[in-house]
């Protein structure tokens, strides 16, 4: 109800004007409290459709994961697709009508109740106080004596001055109260006009999305009304078919297995044969399990349920026999006997059992007629290593394989039993410890996982020249001393050849994973052991004594303790060289290692010729920092692994390692640099390699944001370039000076590095643009790189060509 109060009524200050003023006031106290009461709706209203629409994202994600479910159903994957897009779009039209809501009668009636009627209260509370002053001052006046002229003044005057303010007073508040009357309508029914005009839309635009999407709802209804047809003739077909099979089985003689078993070795999935059969375990209680097997790669696994990972029972069935068992209390048993371990299997009937000794001797048979090409390769996927460009394809005629390689792994001292349990003639290697291995033990290497060992035949698989020198540096010896220092002392038992697996699983596990065995040195120890290993390049310079005299590029010196006189000398990376009296192969220092090029230029003499005498220095000094040794702040084993990877010692570099020592140790006093930064500073691939197989980090940056390849560019070291690139370094990594690897080769015009490079950066582009159709990259490229290797490895005077870097050059 508008209430209108006049202006000449509130100057009279009459008993109708203050029935007015009581009345107004009361209206507009309950106006505020219906509107608190309709704002707190709002916001109810608001926070469930929230909820309402949280709930509904819910439910639409759910239409989504059951069409996804159903990819495989057009019409499903389809039409709930659709109909999720829709659902989608109206929880937004929600979002919208709720949000709208919020700003027409939430804040736009809070805003009123907080303005407007906050003004008339203080107009009020202004009011009430002037009114009470003006009754005080009528009783005062009225009160004065006759006879005290003074007090009658004093009330008169301020008699005057009270109704002067309550007139003023009077007029702000009766005119507050007609602009509340008048604003009230307009704030009302401009709030409610605009969350009308909100739901308006809200429902058009419903109307349409859904007009849009009913020609697609008629089309399913139809297709829906032949889906129920078609469900029904299905229903009928398969209880026809059900009926004559439970027929059929009705009349079958379960006595005999009719499964039908065929071995055939050209099967597309590469699986021989596959079927139940029943094996008995090796624990004590020789308890039997049913279990999957299968023959495929000339292997015999078997396993528990289809995604587990294969078990292998007979790795290569070469070397394997097969009989039958009728000496156990069991019918249809046979047994497939290799040489260090046996199976005994069950099958369901005699005629299986023949199938499966059948297919395990034609296995047998195809294995060697095909004389170990490539159904003789085990399983490839654990036993190559990473680092190898030709893991995957056909072995280059170069690289070592078969009789040549065990023969030089057999010839190291210790080598020819197995490390861990003396077995004499092992077949197989860890190729990141360095030792030989038996079958069995080689099994339990396997399954310790590749962080650990990494595990590789010496007659099947093909050996890089890389990896055949890191195996003769090592060896059975010299890891024993390492992983076994302890053993006797702590009265641990070594296996024996024979003694049950798990006897030796607990053993390797103790010696390899728990390093139980390992003997941790003192820091008085470790602290003489690197500054020994930091001084072992000066000791190799001063070893040139033993050296014939030989113009620049320097001559090559041995360790100390080694004597050249009468033998072949070659570098570091050249490999192998036999020591006179035959025993143990030796390495050399690098041909290429400049941290020692320019002492060992000066004290070379050059050969008297016709021709102008080489210079007896290299070029400026490389960019990269010289090596120099500064007492640490702590010693650690990671410490011992960065100068021994400097020194090229891989027995100390074992036994950092052994100790717990991080590969990717960084060196925060030098540079941030990496064992593997040093082992390139060291001039030695050996030692690269080594640190590659214990997983170095081959992009791991420096200070001055240089990593491996950098390093090994910058020194002109060609064959480290080359296994780093085999091994996914990143040629395009720029420094702080922003140089790649290829503009350092470039501006050091070392010809055979730029042509690495650029042959790898070529290699990547083509692998990129044929995508999966030709994973390994060019044939061409392989070759180059092999051969590079090769040259790397067995002549190494041949990439001693190039210019060293200088950054100073133009």
């Amino acid at each position: 109800m508008k209430i209108t109060v006049d202006f000449e009524e509130c100057l009279k200050d009459s008993p109708r004007f203050r029935a007015t003023i009581e009345e107004v006031e009361g209206d507009v106290c309950e106006l505020e409290s219906k509107l608190d009461k309709l704002v707190k709706l709002c916001i109810g209203m608001i926070d469930a459709g929230k909820a309402y629409n949280s709930a509904n994202k819910q439910f639409v994600s759910g239409i989504r994961e059951l069409a996804q479910q159903s990819a495989k159903d057009e019409v499903i994957e389809s039409s709930l697709t659709k109909f999720a897009e829709s659902l989608q779009e109206m929880i937004n039209y929600h979002t919208i009508l709720f949000d709208q809501a919020q700003r027409s009668i939430k804040t736009q009636l809070q805003t009123f109740v907080k303005d407007d009627l906050r003004k008339f209260k203080e107009a009020k509370k202004h009011f009430d106080k002037v009114s009470e002053e003006k009754e005080a001052a009528l009783i005062k006046n009225a009160q004065a004596p006759r006879n005290k002229q003074h007090e009658v003044e004093e009330a008169t005057n301020i008699l005057t001055a009270t109704r002067k303010c309550f007139r003023h007073i009077v007029l702000d508040y009766v005119l507050q109260i007609n602009v509340l009357q008048s604003k009230r309508r307009s704030e009302i029914l401009k709030s409610m006009l605009s969350f009308m005009y909100a739901h308006l839309t809200f429902f058009h635009q419903g109307y349409d999305l859904f007009s849009e999407l009913q020609p697609l709802m008629k089309q399913l209804g139809g297709q829906l009304d032949q889906l129920v047809v078609d469900a029904a003739k299905e229903k009928r077909d398969m209880e026809q078919k059900h009926s004559t099979i439970q027929q059929k089985a009705a009349l079958q003689d379960f006595s005999n297995d009719d499964t039908k078993l065929e071995y055939n070795v050209d099967a597309d999935n590469g699986i021989a044969m596959e079927g139940y059969l029943f094996k008995r375990a090796s624990n004590a209680f020789k308890t039997w399990n049913r279990r999957w097997f299968s023959i495929q790669n000339n292997q015999l696994v078997y396993q528990k349920k289809f995604k587990d990972n294969p078990t292998v029972v007979v790795e290569d069935l070469r070397l394997c026999t097969v009989k039958h068992c009728e000496d156990i209390e069991r019918r249809f048993c046979f047994e497939v006997v290799s040489p260090t371990k046996s199976c005994m299997m069950q099958a369901d009937s005699e005629k299986l059992r023949q199938a499966w000794i059948k297919a395990v001797q034609n296995s047998i048979a195809t294995a060697f007629r095909d004389k170990g090409d490539n159904c003789e390769k085990l399983d490839r996927k654990s036993s190559t290593s990473t680092g190898s460009l030709d893991s995957g394809g056909e072995p280059k005629e170069r690289s070592l394989k078969g009789e040549s390689a065990l023969q030089k792994v057999l010839a190291i001292p210790g080598n020819a039993c197995c490390c861990d349990c003396g077995q004499p003639d092992p077949r197989w290697a860890s190729i990141n410890l360095g030792i030989t291995l038996c079958i069995q033990c080689s099994g339990i290497h396997r399954s310790l996982g590749v962080h650990f060992s990494k595990v590789r035949s010496l007659t099947l698989d093909t050996w890089e020249p890389e990896l055949l020198k890191l195996m003769c540096e090592l060896g059975n010896k010299v890891i024993n001393q390492i992983y076994e220092a302890r053993r006797e002392e702590l009265g641990a038992r070594k296996p024996q050849p024979g003694d049950p697996r798990h006897e030796v699983e607990a053993y390797i596990k103790a010696k390899y994973v728990d390093r139980r065995f390992v003997r941790r040195p003192s820091d008085e120890e470790l602290r003489t052991k690197v500054v020994s290993l930091s001084k072992q390049e000066k000791r190799l310079s001063s070893s040139s004594d033993h050296l014939p005299p030989k113009a620049p590029p320097p001559t090559p010196k041995l360790r100390p303790g080694s004597h050249a006189s009468g033998q072949s000398v070659k570098s570091a990376d050249s490999g192998i060289q036999n020591s006179a009296d035959g025993s143990r192969e030796r390495l050399a220092t690098a041909a290429s290692s400049n941290s020692l090029a320019d002492a060992e230029a000066a004290e070379a003499p050059p050969l008297p010729t016709e021709a102008p005498p080489l210079p007896a220095t290299l070029p400026a000094a490389s960019p990269c920092k010289e090596v120099v040794f500064f007492e640490p702040k702590e010693y650690s084993p990671g410490l011992q692994l960065y100068w021994a990877s400097f020194a090229r010692s891989l027995p100390d570099m074992a036994e950092a390692l052994a100790h717990g020592a991080e590969v990717n140790w960084v060196n925060t006093e030098e540079d941030k640099r990496t064992p593997l930064i040093m082992a390139v500073h060291g001039g030695s691939m050996v030692t690269c390699e080594f640190l590659l197989q214990n997983a170095a980090n081959v992009n791991q940056l420096d200070a001055q944001g240089r990593g491996p390849l950098h390093h090994a560019t910058m020194l002109g070291h060609t064959g480290q370039v080359c296994l780093f690139l085999k091994r996914g370094a990143n040629q395009n990594a720029a420094d702080i000076d922003e140089k790649t690897p290829l503009s350092i080769a470039v501006d050091a015009a070392n010809a055979d590095i730029v042509t690495l490079l650029r042959l790898a950066k070529m290699n990547e582009e083509m692998r990129e643009a044929e995508g999966p159709y030709n994973p390994s990259g060019d044939e061409t490229y392989q070759d180059i790189f092999q051969d590079f290797t090769q040259m790397a490895s067995n002549d190494p005077d041949k990439l001693n060509r190039y210019q060293q870097y200088d950054p100073q050059r133009p």
